[in-house]
This record gives structure tokens, C-alpha cells and sequence, in this order.
């Protein structure tokens, strides 16, 4: 069922304009391409490429449309523009040094906003290019990784969301583009992460999504003339995360629970109008990659859709008729009847619980389990579409799904107990879950783990610091040595990242003993290692590293590397390359026939 599950493509919304046409990320053929879906559902191909989209937004007041690529997975964006106006529109470079990282952050009538580190390699710049002329403004050049920009609608401010914050928390900084005055509107030293900015319709604030000075992500309005924020929905079960309308009337409410994420319609003093209607048991927004966009008059929202039972999808949402419209893809699915997954919390060595979501087989499956670790550390395992989960229950093993202490979602105090020197406390949550196996019917001798990226990094400690728990390890980009990955990793996540695990200058000795390298000689386990050769954020030299010393010591590893690919896997070719080799990896190793 493997190559059919990874086969199914997969929708994400990155635009609406004013007449209500829909820019789509749509990969059916296999490379997430650009598309173009009318109000009467035509579908038109924008971009046909052997490179990923990453973003996309139109240009207002024309027909026009900047596109950010990579190449080869190594997020160093480049900017170019679409005609539309065209029959068969090319792509025009805008911003292209493949030297440096550009990232799309959106376009106003005839000029296009950016972020870019070709100053310093480290810090990212907010530019402003003018499309007629190509005369380009610095709007912010004050330092740090600037994840997130919004403009206000009046275009005199602009709010900057700056990462890097304790345990890669973060700033929000409001700066006037007339003067390059700068505020403060969030502490950069205070551990409050910041999730979403939408500026009110007559610029005189914005709703700001965070946890500042507590527990729970809420949302709060910043008042540009006192200078003060002020609470305007909370709730201290679960996170919310508001977006505006920009004609200042509606505000769209996503609320966290469980890696479940309901929307609902609120007016922007926080009062409730109506949820929205959409599929039970998924994610109405995903937030990291897709969030949701509100047409310029506030009439329409369009919305991307997960579930672990069907791909992402997109939805056109009517604010006045509350009107729920599925945009599919354009060729009819076939979906398998696929499991959803139960949750639980487990006891750790400490107390604290871990929640865990479980799928398993019909019938119990044969007593096999992988535990699929997510990356961050701050990420989340939400309950959206995860193929590899339903191909690896689809082949008998029960799954389980943790977020382990550091995860997001689950309140500030739980994704902070694993920063710095706490780093290891995560590992053992996953000899905790190992411990929990037997009363869900696993053979605890038949147990690997699985993740990438940091959960790549979990892999490895597990099986380093845990050698008699585990059976066999899949390790997809990720850290071998946090000292190694600190030294070679971009310029400008080394910094930022460095607040998380720990500093090289005063951190060293606590880094490599936290590091799976420090211990390779008590890894007996099995152990499969995919890597991109252009990944910006874990060197390559990371999995070069590992497999080095175990084929030294004569631990069966394998390591697949593919040239065209970043952090992770993007293309289905290599995907489908890649995965049934690690599931039959896994059968050999956990004794599957």
C-alpha cells in the first residue's frame, strides 16, 4: 500500500485575490507546482518546473504573481514574477543570488516584500522592491532570524517576528518605514513565542497570537497609541491562534486541542459569531506551512485541510452565507480506508504525562511497534495527513505517535523541559512509552524508532543512550553531534539555535555528552539513514558521520543520499525510492515475514 499512499497528491492554499481566484501548491506531478483555481473551479497551471514551490502571493490592482523556489531542496529561496496576462506566463527572476536565502513574505500594488541574509550571511534584512523600477528599501535590517513580517495596511508600520529568543522563542518588533524607528512590543529575553500578527483595517494596532506572560497561546490586541496589550480571547485549556479580516470586522479563530484544530468566527472584540463547519477529527489550518488567507474585502477565506485519513486539501469559506466549498484536486482519489488514531497520556520518570497518539491494525496487528519521534524540538505531531504512518500500520505495526516534553501545543512549561541542559529528560520519555507498550499488546523486543530532523536526533539517542529498549532505528536528516551540527550548520540558524540546545563557547562538554556520537559504541541496533545532500539546517556530514562509526564497529546501517533534496524528502520519485527500502528495513528487523 506504500507506494499508493505516497502517490496520493496533496493541496496547500497560498492565495486568494479580489475577484476570488485561488493560488495553489499542488504536486501531481510529483513536485509541488504552482496552479491557478477560478471561482468556477478551472483548474490553470502556472508553473511546470523540476523545482518545489515555496510561497506565492498575487500583486494586487494587477494580474501578476511573485513565486518563491528553491533548487534542489536548499531552501536558498529565490523571487520571481508571473504574468498572467500571458497565455503561457514564464517566470521572470525578480530576487535570484542563489549565494543566499530569500523568502517571500507578501506583495502590495507594485512592489514585493523580502526577507534576505546577503548582508551578513547571519542576519535577515526586510526588503522592499519597487516592481517598476527595481529600486529595492530596507525596511528592517536590526538583526536575527525574522520568521514572520506583516505590514499594516496603511504601510507606515510594519510588525517583525523576530526567532532566537530563550529556547528559540520569540520578539515581536514594531518599525515605522518612514524613520526606521523601532519598538518593542514583546521582550526578546522572555521566553513568550509568538505564532501570528494581523493588523487591524485603520492600522491603529494588530492581534497578536502568543503566549506572553502565560501558559496558553491567546490572543491579544496591541494598541499602537498606549503601547499596551491587552487580552482578547483566552483559554487556558488550549491554544488559539487569531488572524483579522482586513476590512476589521471578523477575526478567525484557531483553536489547538490534541493536534486537533477547529476554526471558528469570532468578531474582533473576541466575541463568537459561528464555528466553521469543517471535517471532524483534522487540522483546519495548517499553521507552520499554509495558514489560512482572507480576501482583500474580508468576504472569503481559503483554508488548507489535513486529516490521517485523506491529504491536505483546500477549502473557499463565504463569511456572509458561511458557505463551505472543497477545492480537490483536479484528478478524482482513491482513498484507502485508513485508521484514525487514539490518544493517551503515559507516565514518564518524572510524573509528568506524555500524550501519545496510537494507530493500530485491525485485529491488533502482530505485535510489532515503531515509535515516530516529529522534529522541532518545538514542532508538533498534529492529527494531519501522515502517509508514512498509514503505511507503516498498513503493514502491521502499531504506531505511536508521542509529543514528547518540548513539543508545542501542549502549554509553555511542557515544550520548555527539555531546553539546554534537560535535553536528555525527552529521551526518556521514549523509555517511558517503551515501558507502556505490553498494555497495548506490543512485544516490547519488536519496538523501532522512526523520525527526522531533531527526531532524527531522538532516533539516535534512543538507540545510543537506550541500546537494550530498541530493535532497529530509521534516522531521516538528522543530528548525529549537537557540536558538529553547531559548527556546520547555516550561519544564520547556528545562532538561532544555539539558545535551544546550547552554546559552543560555554556548552561544549554538556553538548557532546548529550550528542548520540559521544556513545556510539553501545549501539547495537539496526540502523537506516536517509539524507538530502543540500540540506541547509543538518549537513549531510551528520549521517556521514554516524554510519561511519558503525560500519567501523560492524553494526548493520545503511545510508540513502539523495542530490536533489534538502531537509527531508520533497519529491515523490525519491520518495518512493527512499521509503519501501526503510519498510523493508523495518520488516527484516522487527521479524516481520
Amino acid at each position: 500500500m506504500l507506494p499508493a499512499l505516497l502517490s496520493l497528491p496533496y493541496l496547500v492554499a497560498f492565495d486568494i485575490d479580489q475577484e476570488g481566484r485561488l493560488l495553489i501548491g499542488y504536486d501531481g506531478s510529483g513536485v509541488r507546482q504552482l496552479h491557478e483555481v477560478g471561482p468556477d473551479g478551472n483548474w490553470r497551471t502556472l508553473t511546470a518546473s523540476g523545482e518545489r514551490v515555496v510561497a506565492a502571493h498575487y500583486v494586487p490592482e494587477s494580474r501578476q504573481v511573485v513565486v518563491e523556489q528553491d533548487t534542489g531542496g536548499d531552501e536558498r529561496g529565490q523571487l520571481f514574477l508571473l504574468d498572467l496576462t500571458l497565455e503561457s506566463p514564464s517566470q521572470e527572476p525578480l530576487v535570484h543570488d542563489p549565494a543566499y536565502f530569500h523568502h517571500l513574505i507578501t506583495a502590495r500594488a507594485g512592489r514585493v516584500l523580502f526577507t534576505t541574509n546577503r548582508r551578513n550571511e547571519i542576519d535577515f534584512d526586510l526588503i522592499a522592491r519597487d516592481l517598476a523600477t527595481g529600486e529595492e528599501t530596507t525596511l528592517y535590517d536590526g538583526g536575527g532570524y525574522v520568521s514572520a513580517v506583516d505590514p499594516s495596511p496603511d504601510d507606515r508600520w510594519v510588525a517583525v517576528t523576530r526567532a532566537g529568543g530563550p529556547a528559540n522563542s520569540h520578539q515581536v518588533l514594531l518599525v515605522e518605514t518612514a524613520t526606521g524607528e523601532v519598538r518593542d512590543v514583546t521582550a526578546y529575553d522572555a521566553p513568550n513565542s509568538v505564532y501570528a500578527v494581523s493588523w487591524l483595517a485603520d492600522s491603529s494596532g494588530f492581534l497578536l497570537s502568543g503566549d506572553v506572560d502565560r501558559e496558553r497561546v491567546a490572543i491579544f490586541a496591541y494598541d499602537l497609541d498606549t503601547r499596551a496589550l491587552s487580552l482578547v480571547v483566552s483559554d487556558e485549556t488550549q491554544d488559539l491562534i487569531g488572524t483579522a479580516s482586513p476590512d476589521g470586522r471578523r477575526l478567525l479563530v484557531a483553536s489547538s486541542n490534541d493536534g486537533e484544530v477547529t476554526l471558528a468566527l469570532h468578531a474582533v472584540d473576541g466575541e463568537l459569531i459561528a464555528p466553521i463547519a469543517l471535517p471532524p477529527g483534522g487540522c483546519g489550518a495548517i499553521l507552520t506551512e499554509a495558514p489560512p488567507h482572507w480576501s482583500a474585502d474580508g468576504s472569503h477565506l481559503v483554508l488548507t485541510y489535513s486529516s490521517p485519513v485523506e491529504p491536505p486539501y483546500v477549502f473557499r469559506y463565504s463569511v456572509s452565507s458561511g458557505e463551505l466549498v472543497a477545492v480537490q484536486a483536479p484528478e478524482p482519489l482513491e482513498l484507502p480506508a485508513l485508521q484514525r488514531p487514539t490518544s493517551y497520556r503515559v507516565e514518564s520518570f518524572d510524573g509528568e504525562q506524555v500524550p501519545v497518539y496510537v494507530y493500530q491494525p485491525e485485529g491488533g496487528g502482530d505485535g510489532s511497534a515503531v515509535l515516530v519521534v516529529h522534529g522541532g524540538p518545538e514542532w508538533q505531531h498534529g492529527k494531519i495527513w501522515h502517509p508514512l504512518v498509514a503505511g507503516l500500520v498498513a503493514d502491521g505495526h502499531t504506531v505511536l505517535v508521542p509529543n514528547v516534553r518540548g513539543s508545542s501545543g501542549y502549554g509553555k512549561r511542557w515544550y520548555s523541559l527539555d531546553d539546554r541542559e534537560l535535553r536528555l529528560d525527552s529521551v526518556r520519555d521514549l523509555a517511558a512509552l517503551h515501558a507502556w507498550l505490553p498494555t497495548i499488546g506490543v512485544d516490547q523486543s519488536r519496538v523501532a524508532l522512526w523520525g527526522g530532523s531533531y527526531g532524527g536526533y531522538m532516533v539516535l539517542a534512543g538507540l545510543a543512550f537506550q541500546p537494550e529498549l530498541w530493535a532497529a532505528g530509521v534516522d531521516i536528516v538528522g543530528i548525529a553531534s549537537l557540536v558538529t551540527f553547531l559548527e556546520n550548520t547555516s550561519s544564520y540558524r547556528r545562532r538561532a539555535r544555539e539558545r535551544e540546545y546550547g552554546y559552543l563557547e560555554t556548552d561544549r562538554a554538556f553538548l557532546e555528552s548529550a550528542s548520540p556520537l559521544s556513545r556510539v559504541d553501545a549501539i547495537e541496533a539496526p540502523l537506516f539513514v536517509i539524507h538530502g545532500a543540500n540540506d541547509p539546517r543538518v549537513p549531510l556530514s551528520e549521517a556521514e558521520q554516524i554510519v561511519a562509526a558503525l560500519e567501523k564497529r560492524k553494526v548493520p546501517c545503511e545510508l540513502l543520499v539523495y542530490g536533489d533534496e534538502g531537509h527531508g524528502l520533497a519529491k515523490r520519485a525519491n520518495k518512493l525510492d527512499a521509503y519501501p527500502k526503510a519498510f523493508a528495513f523495518l520488516r527484516e528487523h522487527l521479524n516481520q515475514q
